[in-house]
């Protein structure tokens, strides 16, 4: 069901990480028919060329732009930004929601699992807004919100990789707000927790092999223990999102919004 009016992002550029994942792919076709044109990338090919056609249904094919892109490598990043630019105009949104999870005790981490998880979650993610914040900084306008996590508020148990990396992109994300406010560009982010995903699905089906429990099991669990009873749908996620890039929010700045069933309240 639609919430916002179909023109409440007409005249924006958004590039959108991450797309092939269930949180940006409802972004995208959330803001596609806020009146948005809109970049959407990811690794894989096939899911991008399948959410093309849906947002084709919902938009002017005039108003996408599609990348395969592997945010994590320098050229990639700039060939997106460049393309991006040719194919639609200045970025004045992104989305960051590219990110990689996994469950690891300490005593089971390598180096190579915190390097792996800050890359693909912090550092490109980092790389990629500096590189797009250089145009927002000069026509003083754009917003950028991070796809952050519950996990970036406080630890769990088996979660130092990825915590550590949402922690960072948290504390990145109220510092560059603090800097891109002075030229008119917000930095927000939102903060989910367990959403119906491929992803949040996949740790389900590893916690349920290990502990010897059915899926439905595990999600039964999870869903028990939140005071609305239920996990996070990719839309409201989206929504959430979509609200942070319009007018309406112009005066939220370096936020965290949870969106957690009341998982979490500070």
């Amino acid at each position: 069901m639609a919430i916002f009016s179909k023109d409440a992002l007409k005249g924006r550029h958004i590039v959108i990480t991450g797309a092939t994942g269930g949180i940006g792919k409802e972004t995208a076709k959330i803001v596609a028919q806020m009146g948005a044109k809109v970049t959407i990338t990811g690794r894989n090919t096939d899911k991008l060329a399948h959410l093309e056609q849906e947002l084709q249904v919902l938009t002017d094919a005039s108003n996408l732009f599609v990348q395969k892109s592997d945010i994590t490598d320098k050229e990639e990043r700039e060939q997106l930004v460049s393309n991006a630019r040719e194919a639609l105009g200045f970025i004045s949104d992104l989305v960051n929601a590219a990110g990689i999870a996994g469950k690891k005790t300490v005593d089971q981490l390598e180096e190579s699992d915190i390097e792996s998880m800050l890359h693909v979650n912090y550092l490109a993610a980092f790389s990629l807004s500096k590189e797009i914040y250089k145009e927002m900084q000069e026509k003083k306008q754009g917003n950028i919100v991070n796809v952050a996590s519950l996990s970036g508020l406080r630890g769990t148990h088996g979660n130092s990789a990825y915590a550590s990396s949402k922690f960072a992109m948290i504390g990145w994300t109220q510092s560059m707000a603090l800097e891109a406010i002075a030229y008119n560009v917000r930095v927000n982010a939102v903060c989910p927790g367990f959403v119906d995903t491929e992803m949040v699905q996949k740790l389900f089906q590893a916690n349920a092999e290990k502990t010897n429990q059915s899926y439905e099991q595990v999600k039964q669990t999870a869903e028990e223990s939140l005071p609305s009873e239920r996990i996070t749908t990719p839309e409201e996620v989206g929504n959430t999102i979509a609200f942070l890039l319009t007018d309406a929010a112009q005066n939220i700045v370096g936020e965290s919004v949870k969106i957690s069933g009341g998982a979490v309240m500070r």
